[in-house]
């Protein structure tokens, strides 16, 4: 009986012991474990993910996000090739107008208030371009925007 619970034990141990040092960097506590990058990382590279977590994230490009809002806008307006052109173009020169005035160095109020401004020449100006049809629709389309409704999923 002694004998099969030294096997057990010692079988225990030695996963123990595997397992300790799996979880250290596979060098105990001087090369790769506690000793050289804290608790275990064992990585060489652990300044590097610090310097990357640090980055702002990356800025998706205006054309992009401008793309995303014609595929919505096209067919809820039904627009042709030419009003297409010039939305897009509208969009593009805005959504640059606002990061210009979102990196200047003045206070949150200021900013918010200049988008709320470059927002409704932007809103004019693609009005300008629609028929009546086409106004009625682009009324409803901002409504939703501004006020999406609650999918069922969301309750």
């Amino acid at each position: 009986m002694k004998i099969v619970q030294s096997l057990l034990v010692s079988a225990f141990m030695l996963l123990s012991i595997n397992t300790i040092s799996a979880q250290y960097g596979n060098s105990g506590y001087g090369g790769g474990g506690y000793g050289r990058n804290g608790y275990g990382s064992g990585r060489m590279n652990s300044g590097m993910d610090q310097g990357r977590s640090q980055e702002k994230p990356k800025e998706i490009p205006v054309e992009e996000t401008v793309g995303k809002i014609m595929v919505r806008l096209k067919p809820a307006l039904v627009l042709d090739e030419l009003q297409e052109i010039a939305i897009a173009n509208i969009l593009t020169e805005s959504i640059k107008q606002q990061g210009v005035i979102l990196k200047q160095e003045t206070n949150q109020s200021d900013q918010i208030k200049n988008i709320q401004i470059l927002s409704e020449n932007t809103e004019r100006k693609v009005v300008e371009l629609l028929n009546d049809d086409q106004k009625e629709k682009y009324k409803i389309f901002s409504q939703e925007s501004k006020n999406p409704k609650k999918s069922k999923k969301n309750r």
